[in-house]
């Protein structure tokens, strides 16, 4: 069946436009930039229609979502102009209705034939009246033109539909993909996905976008800011009292594939493990001021997060180790009033004898129903007693046995490579806090997150498919109130499978499972391998300053770094202009020269990306090694790809990823690198297309995946496995039916 054109266009009353203002267009506003665009002022010369703001809200009742996107444009120049935009739709999508502004009032329109409909659209067009036009421009795709909008004029578009929400394993999926437009960007595109915050359903995770949660009544409503290209929600759907395993996977080459497995506790914990708390604080000579301060109060806050069956221990260390108290103290009101008068009375003086503080930390008593948690905080490197960070490394591995460390090293003097090392043999993390930054809040946020444990010592198992390069690794543990993801790599044959997870809960073992597809080619889920990735890089960034540099290790860092653009110590990205080419050139050193293979000159570059000569390596400063290792910190510790991207901008901002790939601003064109595989034998074909054309819309709806990269913009050249897609404003604005088979196939 020949696909019609045009599926729906609806048309707003012209006579009300005329009626409810006198004459068009209006005056336009005086000539007045302003520091914020969204309220700049229009100046003389062509339109300017610029879209300010981005707001879809999704409601999910039962399994039916509703959105209300809301979409709002400002006119900046000093003549009348029409904006035009692309809105994806999900599959099995129903539209509802389109309602423009007019006057301030919001006005919807009417369904009639197409061919009427564009008819009618142009003729107001060309009189200049106030018309919108929604057409269907292929599978799930939505085109809208809105016209005229005046000088300094603002206009706000509300579109209305509704889906069925998917079912993914044990979570309700929601992919929304923002309306695409000529030369926007998604610094002002929200997304809030409202669902009841009591029954079925648990807390909202994204391992795409960093979400934030406001509970209102009986609605909860997750928001993400700054979507750009595909934002995943994911909505677990959990029995009473069990805890839920989701996962997601991607295999887009056929070889190993990527696994995302996210384990949400139970929606309410009646009983949680019982802990034994332990607060280590170095008290030494370099801790006076605001870090004794905030230290102190950093233990206030961990006191108040003890619940009435923990236990806790408060050390003290300088040249001496001082504890408060014999032995485990139970929680009451009492103990912890002494407590913090303890802390109250420490002054800052002496030397820093980390191996006794740990010594007194991880010895004594142990009860095996409760979990033992260290928190150790110092602001320098050992100073007496035993000082070789390997020892003391070995010492704590020696007494440590189940409790977990948590360390937290404050200012560049702090042997960062030893306070990593404890952290991740003891299955916890390693917080760096820069001097200016604040102690009491980094402390508190960790002892936050570990008040309630749910269940300790979690393994992931699949059945029939291995699992490597899993991280973090080891035995896990799962809080009250947050979710657990851990990303690995599998291989085996394709085939669903069963994922458990078990582990031990204060009633006795927990054992929850799902089933999940392992493809063995799975486009979709591209996010996941960049995010695998990331956590891997913080994992051999700190392996390297534990056993040194290896050539394995080193080259591991530097392919995970430029295929997945993630900073690493041995990566940068350096953006040069043309001009300036033969400068950098001749000012490269004697010794390097200037057309190095990129991959050489990573190797001839020193951490942090500056060029410089080939020499012996030395031990790098304190202050290089501490923020290497709060980088690795921060990238162990990231779940979203909005987190990864905000980390990436920090060090380059040409670059974007894109369904699984990095891509790359060159001469205003956003270019990949081709895939990898055997060369074809021939030259890959090239296929140009012009932005929001029949042939840009004819091959999105052959290959949904491409939205990705189509949204970076109006000039990306893209490599598929035979055939390079270059998105270009003089590039076809038709395609055959041959070439699109071609693409399909090719891609």
């Amino acid at each position: 069946m020949r696909r019609p054109e045009i599926l729906l266009a609806l048309l707003l009353p012209v006579v009300a436009s005329a009626q409810s203002r006198p004459g068009f267009p209006p005056r336009p506003l005086p000539c007045e930039p302003c520091i914020d665009c969204a309220v700049r002022r229009p100046c003389s010369g062509p339109a300017q229609v610029q879209r300010t703001s981005s707001r879809a809200v999704l409601t999910i009742q039962g399994r039916v979502l509703r959105y209300e996107i809301t979409e709002t444009f400002v006119n900046f120049g000093g003549t009348p102009g029409e904006t035009e935009y692309v809105l994806p739709l999900p599959p099995r999508a129903a539209f509802e209705d389109l309602a423009l502004s007019i006057d301030g009032e919001m006005v919807t329109g009417e369904t009639m034939r197409a061919d009427r409909a564009r008819a009618i659209y142009e003729e107001i067009v060309r009189r200049q009246r106030d018309p919108a036009l929604v057409e269907w421009m292929g599978q799930g795709m939505l085109r809208t033109r809105i016209f005229p909008i005046a000088p300094g004029e603002e206009k706000v578009v509300i579109v209305r539909f509704r889906a069925i929400a998917d079912r993914e394993g044990d979570a309700v999926r929601i992919d929304y993909r923002p309306p695409m437009r000529r030369g926007d960007d998604a610094a002002r595109s929200t997304l809030e996905v409202r669902y009841p915050s009591a029954g079925e359903f648990g807390r909202a995770f994204s391992p795409t976008h960093s979400l934030t949660t406001d509970d209102q009544g009986r609605w909860r409503t997750a928001r993400a800011d700054a979507v750009r290209g595909v934002a995943t929600v994911l909505l677990p759907v959990r029995a009473e009292r069990t805890g839920s395993v989701h996962v997601l996977t991607h295999s887009a080459s056929g070889g190993d594939g990527f696994a995302m497995i996210t384990i949400a506790p139970p929606p309410a914990s009646r009983t949680v493990t019982p802990r034994d708390v332990t607060f280590v604080l170095d008290v030494s000579g370099s801790m006076s001021g605001e870090k004794m301060a905030q230290a102190r109060q950093a233990g206030r806050a961990l006191l108040n997060a003890l619940h009435p069956m923990d236990r806790f221990r408060v050390i003290a260390f300088s040249t001496d180790v001082t504890i408060f108290r014999d032995g485990w103290q139970a929680a009451t009101g009492p103990n912890l009033r002494a407590a913090r008068a303890f802390l109250d009375e420490r002054r800052a003086q002496g030397s820093t004898n980390i191996s006794g503080a740990l010594e007194a930390a991880l010895q004594g008593e142990r009860s095996s129903e409760r979990l033992p948690l260290v928190l150790f905080l110092t602001d320098g490197a050992p100073t007496v007693g035993e000082r070789n960070p390997d020892r003391i490394a070995a010492l704590a591995e020696r007494l440590r046995g189940r409790q977990r460390v948590f360390t937290f090293g404050v200012g560049v003097d702090v042997n960062a490579a030893l306070l990593e090392q404890l952290a991740l043999s003891g299955h916890g993390t390693a917080q760096f806090v820069r001097p200016e930054e604040d102690v009491e809040r980094a402390v508190s946020v960790v002892a936050q997150r570990l008040t309630n444990p749910v269940a300790t010592d979690l393994r992931v198992r699949v059945d029939g498919v291995r699992l490597d390069r899993v991280q973090p690794g080891g035995a896990l543990d799962l809080f009250a109130g947050q979710e657990l993801t851990v990303f690995a790599r599998y291989r085996g044959t394709p085939r669903a499978a069963t994922v458990t997870v078990e582990g031990s809960g204060v009633d006795g073992r927990v054992r929850w499972t799902t089933t999940a597809d392992f493809a063995g080619r799975a486009a979709e889920n591209a996010f996941i391998a960049r995010l695998w990735a990331v956590q891997r890089v913080g994992w051999l960034s700190a392996e390297r300053r534990r056993n040194g540099a290896t050539s394995e290790l080193d080259d591991e860092l530097r392919a995970l770094g430029t295929t997945y653009g993630i900073p690493t110590e041995l990566t940068s990205y350096l953006v040069v202009e043309p001009s300036m080419q033969a400068g950098l050139q001749t000012s490269l050193p004697a010794n390097q020269p200037a057309n190095l293979p990129a991959a050489d000159l990573a190797r001839r570059t020193a951490p942090g990306g500056v060029l410089g000569r080939v020499m012996p390596m030395a031990a790098p400063p304190p202050a290089q090694l501490f923020e290497a290792a709060k980088a690795a910190a921060d990238q162990r510790a990231m779940r979203t790809t909005a987190q990864l991207d905000e980390a990436s901008r920090a060090r380059h901002e040409a670059t974007r990823y894109a369904m699984g790939r990095m891509f790359t601003l060159k001469d205003s064109v956003w270019q990949d690198a081709p895939v990898a595989g055997p060369v074809p034998a021939s030259l890959p074909r090239t296929v140009r297309v012009k932005p929001y054309s029949d042939a840009y819309f004819a091959i999105l709806a052959r290959v949904p995946a491409l939205q990705e990269v189509f949204a970076l913009g109006e000039r990306v050249q893209a490599h598929g496995r035979h055939v390079i897609l270059v998105l270009d404003p003089a590039g076809d604005v038709t395609v055959s039916a041959s070439v699109l088979e071609l693409i399909v196939r090719d891609w």
